[in-house]
């Protein structure tokens, strides 16, 4: 039994944006058995991190950060105004987690999400170049906060920069700033990596977050994910961070849309999650 795992699940499961009511939902995920709660920072305005802390405090939950650049905010973008978009969001978003007393934060920060395009090799090499720039840039930022940043790669239709860990692994290279690290996300994996056992040993110790849902963004266990792979793969690199449940709720119709959920995934969000949990604790720490 593995009892280096611990396991959060996402408030994008219930409602987006989080906000300063958004703590209600504290007590109900404690009672399920998570003992992290991943807090999406979409508007740094509508959080009081003060409270936030409170109440993760009252609550035995501990935080995990995400954060996504959307289409004002693109670090291979022409215009160098976006470049500075991602910084000052960057910078409300690594205060807050300060604040939380969060370790790092984790997205796919390399580019704006949903920038996927059939680019010429020339335009790609542009784009890569600049986010290597521009993340040195955000790892500077984040060391001043002592926060690392852990890069997640996303699958083909949500971005044409960074889909794999190999590629992950080669902008982190690139990067070369000690505080870059990598997010895995099971969802992402299913369709782009070839091994699920490959891709994790390929990112090895840089791995610092894992998210998770099944194939079709559903309750884990449900569907094709080759979840012993999963398992057998952060065994083989002794991982000991968290392993969070991230889909999305279909009630809010904005945020079904951007992730294109067009169908409810389970009787209820709140057995979404429950069902979730039983799976991924029976599958990681048996």
């Amino acid at each position: 039994m593995n009892q280096n795992i611990v396991f959060g699940v996402s408030t994008w499961l219930w409602q987006s944006p989080f906000t300063a009511k958004s703590i209600s939902l504290f007590p109900k995920i404690k009672k399920m058995g998570f003992d992290v709660v991943e807090i999406p920072l979409e508007d740094p305005s509508l959080i009081d991190a003060e409270k936030v802390k409170q109440a993760l405090k009252n609550n035995g939950l501990k935080p995990s950060i995400c954060v996504v650049f959307g289409d004002d905010k693109d670090l291979t973008g022409d215009d160098p105004s976006l470049y500075e978009n991602c910084f000052e969001h960057a910078k409300a978003c690594f205060e807050i987690s300060k604040t939380l007393e969060a370790s790092f934060v984790a997205g796919p920060l390399y580019a704006a999400v949903g920038k996927a395009r059939l680019a010429s090799e020339e335009q790609r090499q542009v784009e890569w170049e600049r986010s290597v720039k521009n993340l040195r840039t955000l790892a500077k930022i984040a060391r001043s906060y002592d926060l690392d940043i852990a890069l997640e790669p996303l699958n083909r239709f949500e971005s044409d920069l960074i889909n794999t860990a190999e590629q992950v692994m080669r902008l982190i290279d690139d990067i070369d700033e000690e505080c870059m690290k990598v997010a895995l996300d099971g969802f992402h994996m299913t369709i782009e990596e070839q091994d699920m056992v490959k891709a994790i040993q390929t990112v090895g110790d840089k791995l610092i977050h894992v998210q998770v849902s099944e194939n079709h963004r559903g309750v884990p266990g449900t569907g094709l994910t080759p979840w012993a792979d999963f398992a057998k793969g952060l065994a083989a690199i002794d991982y000991k961070g968290a392993i969070v449940m991230e889909s999305f709720t279909p009630e809010n119709k904005q945020l079904a849309a951007a992730v294109n959920i067009w169908r409810k995934l389970a009787p209820s969000q709140d057995e979404f999650a429950q069902k979730g949990l039983e799976f991924l604790k029976k599958t990681f720490n048996d």
